[in-house]
């Protein structure tokens, strides 16, 4: 090897699974890093990102496509898809999406040199190989900072686990398979069809809860906090 490419070898910074640091020194390496890698830290542990399967990126995306329906016919809310999101001393992690009621609408988060600081009320992830982490350690995480609540679409047992992070609680789905958000009202999302890729049945969920009683409710009560600010 070449005496500059030892140096360079030298200088370029790294993270590897498993590295212990604080949210500070993580920040400070990641953001040196090619914008193709993929890390997180959790409770004070590096994780690497896998390769994602086209499993994974076909569920993603129907859910960020419920999200973004959703935030359309929610003045106040805004859903994010990957973003870096600072929660505290040893965490800082890369959930797949979330769903934000922005800060001048009353929300919890706010953003932090172009990140989000703090936990969103409602963060959803994928999980396969990171189905550990994702129903364990994140969970923690989340729930320590402050989240709301939690979806987890595990593909490996084709399932949504809904979860109240303030109680600690999984909740259970309504007979028709169906979780209705609390946090954000009218945010219905059928578990069974999002699984079966049935697009028809997962839009007319969606527009369903956006017509409900609950949904109009939340939406005057986003403009009345807006106007108090």
């Amino acid at each position: 090897m070449s005496a500059t490419l030892q140096r360079a070898a030298r200088t370029t910074p790294a993270l590897y699974n498993g590295d212990r640091m604080t949210q500070r020194e993580f920040h400070r390496v990641y953001e040196r890093m090619p914008e193709d890698v993929r890390a997180e830290l959790i409770e004070g542990v590096v994780y690497m990102a896998s390769p994602l399967s086209v499993h994974h990126g076909d569920v993603h995306c129907l859910l960020a496509t419920l999200l973004g329906m959703y935030a359309m016919a929610t003045t106040g809310v805004r859903p994010t898809d990957n973003a870096t999101t600072i929660l505290g001393e040893d965490d800082e992690p890369q959930p797949d999406l979330s769903l934000r009621i922005l800060p001048e609408y009353g929300g919890q988060t706010r953003t932090q040199d172009n990140y989000i600081a703090g936990a969103p009320e409602l963060i959803v992830e994928v999980a396969h190989s990171s189905r550990a982490i994702d129903l364990h350690a994140k969970r923690r995480a989340y729930a320590r900072h402050g989240g709301i609540e939690y979806l987890v679409a595990d593909l490996e047992d084709a399932r949504l686990h809904w979860i109240d992070l303030r109680t600690d609680q999984d909740l259970t789905a309504d007979p028709d398979g169906v979780c209705r958000m609390h946090t954000f009202p009218g945010l219905w999302m059928d578990g069974p069809a999002l699984f079966a890729y049935n697009v028809a049945r997962l839009t007319a969920t969606l527009n369903a809860g956006l017509a409900s009683a609950e949904h109009a409710t939340f939406v005057a009560a986003l403009a009345a906090r807006r106007s108090e600010t």
